[in-house]
């Protein structure tokens, strides 16, 4: 294993590893989810519990994360091998509750999921907390397949847009034109085939001479466009009608659901709970300093955010459109805005190309779990994981990418779409749903959750404190009552007075409030606890 390590590539630098995790994390959420999340919940009081989801829930899950993958130096199932105990009464406790869950589902007729449920309850017995480094490789998978497939509407509308062909002068025309071009199963899956390549590509080069050097590039032209957006944006007549609806908070919009779906968002943003954080800390050197490097890439991830609404709301609003169109916002009325302004087509291509920068940073990420893993645990060659799985991956999401085109002349395949939907009680969902559905609102949450047990009540907050502390030596130290007060370098700050400090404030975080707070926004999610 020694040799292992010491063979194992490393980020370049600091700023590598930043601009890596923060592409990971700026993904499709951050551009096309958020802004119609913020839409649908009343505009700026939402953003602020946003804000606060993440600095409270977010960060301290985002540094266990990065933590667990550069202590071990492994993929996300090594690194819980290296630390996890043979036996756990948490683990064992953990997977009755699971096995209970799935019980109950069947005794309801929830076949699909409480079959699901019992068979994670079974391997949580066997496999005890490494099977937590596994629901990340296959999240990671999963989430990929389904990923690419609106990754790759991204990339046929940034060549639709270089053609001129979104100039449309309604909702209904860009409606109609959406429809046809998603229910074309050749589109469709060509598109989410070049996506899936462009993956494939980059993590075949490597670290260094993959993810970190394109990372380096996509990151600042990722951040051009935005600006170039947001300026064209705020000077159209009545944008400020926009700016005020996203930035002027009305808390009597505010309920416990809304701020349920702002700590989900932030956990799916953060791209946490599915392994990449904890592949990509696992090639961080130990010089480093991860406590500031986490808030950077949480930084550049919130920052980001809000310069998507900052770019949108102005827009939608000085064309008289509504901000709460949902997820039909990007590719239904932002066209038809775009249609409005002068030069629409270069304002559309620049959009578009936008998403599609941000979906390929967080695409990689996701591939880069799963190859990290064969390399790892399996002794595959880097170039043989990232092609195989990479065309693994087109496969399962090109059934994603047709299931939800007109698939009547698809007979074997309509077949299995009927199967999916009887097992898994919908009436509506398609296998994108279904895959999505399953990765976004069990295997996130729950790898969430489960990490921050392991790391609070397992390895344990001080061996946790100890890796961060290399290269952070001040992380455990500040007193937040010294920092708040501008007195860090007080004498009296080493006093031995039992206050709040960073470290202190972590661990609760770590052992009590994020566990709770994100079971609570994961059975609000799948419907078991209903809250308004």
């Amino acid at each position: 294993m020694s040799n292992q390590i010491a063979s194992r590539e490393q980020w370049s630098g600091a700023w590598g590893f930043i601009l890596a995790a923060a592409g990971s994390a700026i993904g499709l959420g951050n551009i096309w989810k958020f802004p119609y999340i913020v839409g649908e919940n009343g505009g700026g009081a939402f953003v602020l519990v946003y804000l606060l989801c993440i600095a409270v829930i977010g960060a301290p899950v985002m540094i266990c994360e990065f933590a667990l993958g550069r202590h071990t130096q492994r993929d996300p199932v090594g690194a819980f091998k290296a630390l996890a105990p043979k036996t756990s009464v948490l683990a064992h406790l953990v997977g009755l509750a699971v096995l209970l869950a799935g019980a109950f589902l069947l005794l309801f007729r929830c076949w699909g999921w409480g079959a699901l449920l019992i068979g994670l309850g079974l391997l949580i017995f066997r496999h005890g907390w490494v099977l937590v480094g596994a629901m990340g490789v296959v999240a990671g998978f999963t989430i990929l397949a389904f990923y690419s497939v609106v990754a790759g509407w991204t990339l046929g509308y940034v060549w639709k847009a270089a053609a001129g062909q979104l100039d449309f002068a309604s909702v209904e025309a860009a409606k109609a034109h959406f429809v046809q071009f998603t229910f074309n199963p050749y589109w469709a899956v060509g598109c989410h085939f070049v996506f899936v390549m462009l993956c494939v590509l980059i993590v075949y080069k490597g670290i260094k001479s993959g993810i970190e050097r394109w990372s380096k590039i996509l990151m600042p032209v990722l951040l051009l466009i935005m600006l170039a957006l947001i300026i064209r944006s705020l000077t159209l007549p009545g944008a400020m009608d926009g700016v005020r609806f996203y930035l002027t908070p009305d808390f009597s919009k505010i309920n416990a659901g809304s701020v349920l779906t702002a700590l989900g968002h932030a956990f799916f943003s953060l791209s946490l709970g599915m392994g990449a954080m904890i592949t990509y800390g696992s090639y961080l050197d130990r010089k480093e300093n991860l406590f500031s490097s986490t808030l950077f890439v949480v930084g550049l991830d919130t920052l980001i955010a809000l310069m998507a609404g900052l770019a949108i709301f102005p827009a939608v609003f000085a064309q008289g459109f509504q901000p709460d169109a949902g997820p039909g916002l990007v590719f239904l009325v932002l066209p038809t805005v775009f249609h409005q302004i002068p030069l629409g087509a270069f304002w559309a291509f620049l959009f578009f190309l936008l998403l599609l920068i941000a979906a390929l940073t967080s695409g990689i990420s996701l591939l880069e779990v799963v190859t990290a893993y064969f390399v790892d645990e399996r002794g595959w060659k880097r170039h043989r994981a990232a092609v195989v799985f990479g065309g693994a991956i087109f496969l399962l999401g090109a059934l994603c990418a047709v299931s939800v085109t007109d698939i009547s002349d698809w007979t074997r395949l309509e077949k299995l779409h009927a199967v999916l939907l009887k097992v898994f009680g919908s009436t509506k969902a398609s296998f994108f749903d279904t895959l999505d559905n399953l990765s976004s609102n069990w295997l996130l949450p729950l790898g969430g959750l489960f990490i921050s047990l392991f790391t609070g009540w397992i390895w344990g907050t001080k061996h946790a404190l100890d890796e961060i502390r290399h290269g952070s030596s001040n992380f455990g130290d500040v007193h937040l009552i010294s920092l708040l007060a501008g007195l860090k370098d007080d004498p009296s700050h080493n006093a031995g007075v039992h206050v709040v400090t960073l470290a202190s404030l972590w661990g609760i975080f770590i052992r009590f409030i994020s566990p709770v707070a994100v079971l609570i926004a994961f059975l609000h999610t799948i419907g078991w606890l209903k809250l308004t």
